[in-house]
């Protein structure tokens, strides 16, 4: 084995240089374009965060369409007046409960509640009929939009039972509807 000279190991040297040139220019490019992109990234993303935000609102705001459409299933709306969602509740009890064959003796719209982020109206009513007329008429009750609730109810035979007709019964019923409150 010969041993390299001094013009050899430039040789060598250069030959080395010129491969790893190119290397060590690639990888600072690579270097560069790193940073670079860092940079775009933390320059943009607030951006990127209010956009985002923003198209969460547009969901949230969905869902609270929906869900207010769902609640207007149950609740009468801010929007209607407490007294007059009592006197609407209290003709459609009225209206269900003639249909079914009951007599309405006497109804009443008594004074609202606060309850929970709404006012409970309560209603008073008070039917006389029979039996299966009743079981009717409660029956179609909860299906009312919005929801009817009864609270209670008070059964009392009238007159004397007897074996060739139907009993004829008197009722109270205690029933309330929610409002929205008034923001």
């Amino acid at each position: 084995m010969s041993r390299l000279t001094r013009r050899d190991w430039a040789w060598v040297a250069a030959t080395t240089a010129l491969v790893l040139l190119p290397i060590a220019l690639g990888l600072g490019y690579v270097w560069r374009k790193h940073q670079w992109a860092q940079g775009e990234l933390e320059r943009i993303a607030p951006r990127y965060a209010r956009l985002a935000g923003l198209q969460q609102a547009q969901q949230l705001d969905e869902r609270l369409a929906t869900a207010q459409g769902h609640l207007a299933q149950y609740v009468y709306p801010a929007g209607v007046d407490a007294t007059q969602a009592g006197n609407d509740a209290q003709q459609r009890v009225r209206a269900v409960l003639g249909a079914a064959g009951l007599t309405v003796v006497s109804s009443q719209v008594l004074p609202t509640k606060t309850d929970k982020g709404f006012e409970r109206i309560s209603l008073a009513v008070r039917v006389e009929g029979e039996l299966i007329h009743l079981q009717s008429a409660l029956a179609v009750i909860p299906s009312l939009t919005p929801v009817v609730l009864i609270d209670g109810m008070n059964i009392q035979v009238v007159g004397v039972q007897r074996a060739d007709r139907p009993q004829r019964l008197a009722v109270q019923l205690n029933l309330s509807v929610l409002h929205a409150k008034p923001v």
